[in-house]
C-alpha cells in the first residue's frame, strides 16, 4: 500500500499522505485478525465464513495463520518511509513540513509504486503513486520517469538551452530532482541509457517551442509531461531495442498499465495531475477542530459520468452498447484513463506487427495473447491528466494520495479523520 502524507506549514505547510491499497487475495499470509482497520480484517472474515463448517482440522490450519500483533506491526511496517522537509533549503521557503509514505502489498509482485522528490532547478515538490495492473512494469517505469518529464517541462528555456549544452560538451549535467527514495524502491539500471536518450529528445523539442525568458505554465508542463511519457512508452515499444532484454522490457511497460496521481506543490499552489481512479483528499482542519475531507482530483472510472459520457462521445453510436461494460472499458479495465495499455490503444494491425517481432517470452504473458472484444475505433484509452489547482489556505493540514483501494475499503472522510487524530493525538509534534 503505498501511502504519501503531506503536512503543510505556516503558509500552510503541508503534510501529505499518499496511500495505495490493492485488493486483498485469498492466500496472503495476514489472513489472520489484523486490528489495523477494516482493509485487513475483510479477508479474515471472509475465508471464516466460507469454512465455518469444516473439520477442527481445518480450523488448526486456520489458527496456524493467525499472527501476532508484533508479525501484524513487521508486515504493515516493512515498506515505511518519512520524511522530514526543511523549511529553508537555501533558496526557497517550503510549505510541506514532510510526507509519509507506506505500501501494504496484497499480490506478489506488488504491482504498485510510490515516489517523492524535490525539484532542484525550479520550484516545488512532487509525490505521486502509481497503480499497476497487467504487471508491475509500467507503474515501474512511471515511478523512474514521470517527474523527470515533470521536471524538464517546468524548465525555462535558458536552463533547457544550459542542459542540452552540456550534453553536446560531455560535462555533468546539474541534477534536476533530489528523490526521497524507500531502500526497496529501485531504479531500472538497463534502461537509464534509453530513458535519458528520450527525455533528451523531449527537452529539444521543448528548445525549439519555447522562447528566451518565456516562464512555462504549470498546468500546461503537467499536462505535456504525462502525455509526452504515454507517446514515448508507446513508441519505445514499436521501435525494439537491439538489446534482447530491453526489447522485452520495453514491451511489458508498454503492454501493462498503471494509473497515475501526482501532486505539485509549490508555495501556496497545489496542482494536482490525475490519470486514472487513484484520488487525492485534503485534509481541512475546521475551526472547531475538527478535519472535513476536500477531494482535489475526480475519478475516472464508471462512477463518473463524465468520463462516461466523455468516452461514448469518442466513439460511434453503434459503439455505445460495448464501449462500456459491466462498468469496464470494452468489459475489461476499470480506470478509464491510464499509461500504457497499448492493446486499448493501438490498432489490431499495429500489435499483431509487434507482438510477432516481439521476444518469445512476450507470447508467454496472458495479457499480450488476446485482442479486446468489439475493437472497433482505437484509441479506447488516454493518459491525458486531468488537473485541478488548490490555492493553499492556513486550514489545509495535510494531503493524502491514495489508489482506488484505499478509498473502495474507507470512505474520504474517515481517511481524513484518522489521519487528523493521528496529527493532533501524538504524532504532530515530530513535525514541529
Amino acid at each position: 500500500m503505498p501511502v504519501t502524507s503531506q503536512l503543510l506549514r505556516g503558509l500552510p505547510r503541508t503534510k501529505v499522505l499518499a496511500s495505495s491499497l490493492l485488493p486483498c487475495q485469498q492466500h496472503q499470509s495476514w489472513l489472520g485478525p489484523i486490528t489495523h482497520g477494516p482493509a485487513s480484517k475483510q479477508p479474515c472474515h471472509a475465508w471464516q465464513s466460507q469454512h465455518q463448517s469444516r473439520s477442527y482440522q481445518t480450523a488448526s490450519v486456520l489458527r496456524s495463520y493467525i499472527l501476532t500483533p508484533p508479525q501484524v506491526n513487521s508486515i504493515l511496517k516493512a515498506n515505511e518511509y518519512s520524511f522530514k522537509v526543511p523549511e529553508f533549503d537555501g533558496k526557497n521557503v517550503s510549505s510541506v513540513m514532510g510526507f509519509e509514505s507506506n505500501q501494504l502489498p496484497a499480490n506478489a509482485p506488488i504491482e504498485d509504486r510510490r515516489s517523492a522528490a524535490t525539484c532542484l532547478q525550479t520550484r516545488g515538490m512532487l509525490l505521486g503513486v502509481f497503480d499497476g495492473h497487467a504487471g508491475c512494469a509500467c507503474a515501474q517505469a512511471l515511478s523512474e520517469r514521470l517527474f523527470y518529464y515533470i521536471a524538464v517541462s517546468l524548465l525555462p528555456h535558458d536552463t533547457l538551452c544550459e542542459l542540452e549544452a552540456a550534453v553536446e560538451a560531455g560535462r555533468a549535467l546539474s541534477p534536476i530532482l533530489q528523490w526521497h527514495k524507500h531502500p526497496n524502491d529501485y531504479f531500472s539500471r538497463e534502461a537509464q541509457t534509453l530513458y535519458f536518450n528520450s527525455l533528451r529528445t523531449y527537452w529539444q523539442e521543448l528548445i525549439d517551442l519555447t522562447s528566451p525568458g518565456e516562464v512555462p505554465d504549470t498546468h500546461e508542463a503537467l499536462l505535456n509531461a504525462f502525455k509526452r511519457l504515454d507517446s514515448d512508452i508507446s513508441l519505445e515499444a514499436q521501435v525494439g531495442d537491439p538489446n534482447a532484454f530491453l526489447h522485452y522490457w520495453v514491451l511489458r511497460v508498454a503492454f501493462s498499465g498503471a494509473t497515475a496521481c501526482v501532486a505539485h506543490i509549490d508555495g501556496q499552489d497545489l496542482y494536482i495531475a490525475n490519470a486514472g481512479d487513484a484520488r487525492a483528499v485534503l485534509g481541512v482542519q475546521e475551526e472547531d477542530g475538527s478535519f472535513s475531507a476536500h477531494t482535489l482530483s475526480n475519478d475516472h472510472s464508471a462512477q463518473n459520468d463524465d468520463e462516461m459520457a466523455r468516452i461514448r462521445g469518442e466513439h460511434p453510436p453503434s459503439e455505445r452498447k460495448t464501449v462500456i461494460r459491466q462498468d469496464r472499458l470494452l468489459g475489461l479495465l476499470m480506470p478509464f484513463r491510464a499509461f500504457g495499455d497499448v492493446k486499448f490503444k493501438w490498432s489490431i494491425e499495429l500489435q499483431k506487427r509487434v507482438l510477432e517481432s516481439g521476444p518469445d517470452q512476450l507470447h508467454e504473458n496472458e495479457h499480450t495473447k488476446f485482442i479486446p472484444p468489439n475493437y472497433h475505433t482505437p484509441p479506447y484509452l488516454t493518459a491525458e491528466p486531468e488537473i485541478t489547482y488548490h490555492k493553499l489556505r492556513p486550514q489545509d493540514r495535510f494531503l493524502v494520495i491514495g489508489s482506488d483501494g484505499l478509498w473502495e475499503t474507507l470512505h474520504r472522510q474517515e481517511v481524513v479523520r484518522i489521519v487528523g487524530e493521528y496529527l493532533t493525538g501524538g504524532g504532530l509534534e515530530d513535525w514541529t
